[in-house]
């Protein structure tokens, strides 16, 4: 089994796990009713996707 040779400094950890942030959520506009919505879904109020009704959405 692979053992470390050296132990690792507190800076190369911390650069390393500076990438370990979570990232906001990308909301877009939908083309049809203008809701947020996020990218490559149908549209929750809608059921529009790619400009074309996708599902049927009871009100």
């Amino acid at each position: 089994m692979a053992v470390p040779k050296r132990r690792k400094s507190r800076s190369k950890v911390r650069m390393r796990r500076a990438h370990w942030n979570l990232k906001p959520i990308q909301l877009g506009r939908c083309n049809n009713c203008g809701a947020r919505v996020l990218s490559h879904v149908v549209c929750p109020m809608c059921g529009f996707y790619a400009g074309r009704q996708v599902i049927e959405v009871k009100d």
